[in-house]
């Protein structure tokens, strides 16, 4: 890569879809400021070319084949804890934006909005602040805290949305039969969900997975 002014801004974009990179790559190359020093079509690759290009800015998704986004946010930041990381994605669900904040990313842009606001994004990232579009922190602002589901509620209610019974999902995680019902009716209080397919509906939408 050859060599930039200090005024640069050096961004590696990573996201499993070619088109979407280039899509991306489109809008920043508007700012003669913006360098894409990397692409990484994997959350494995993220790391691999983070450690190698150190970028001042990574762009990452969240859905990635292998290593997903958050476990690779969490892994640049095991590299580098001031790295700093915009997740670029098509999902609003709070549990996501709260997963995404908590391994340690900056900023937080939903796709459909980064024509417009991806270099704004980046330049209050690159200055050191968080970046939340209204509509994002609204999302973080308005979810209740003890609200969250622990990895084996998340675990149980995926079972749970594969048609798996209760005595099915019971074998499959090694747990008694009772434990899954102590679990949906945790998760069911937690969500404020009417029943079984209500509590799927409402994590699905909250983005606790995609599908």
């Amino acid at each position: 890569m050859s060599d930039h002014s200090e005024a640069s801004i050096r961004v590696m974009i990573a996201d499993d879809h070619p088109l979407l990179r280039s899509g991306i790559s489109a809008v920043l190359a508007r700012d003669a400021r913006i360098h894409v020093v990397a692409e990484a079509e994997n959350g494995d690759m993220a790391v691999e070319l983070f450690q190698r290009h150190r970028p001042d800015i990574t762009l990452m998704d969240l859905q990635m084949p292998g290593r997903c986004g958050i476990k690779a946010i969490e892994a640049i930041r095991a590299i580098d804890g001031r790295a700093r990381i915009i997740i670029l994605t098509t999902f609003s669900g709070d549990a996501q934006i709260m997963r995404a904040l908590h391994a340690g990313a900056s900023g937080y842009l939903l796709k459909n909005m980064a024509r417009t606001g991806l270099i704004e994004c980046i330049d209050s990232v690159h200055g050191g602040a968080q970046f939340l579009p209204v509509e994002v922190a609204r999302a973080v602002v308005y979810q209740p805290p003890a609200d969250t589901l622990s990895a084996r509620e998340i675990e149980v209610l995926r079972l749970v949305a594969h048609g798996y019974s209760n005595q099915r999902a019971a074998q499959q995680l090694g747990l008694k039969e009772d434990t899954i019902k102590a679990h949906m009716k945790t998760i069911s209080s937690k969500l404020g969900a009417r029943d079984r397919t209500h509590a799927v509906t409402i994590a699905l939408k909250r983005g606790y997975w995609e599908v």
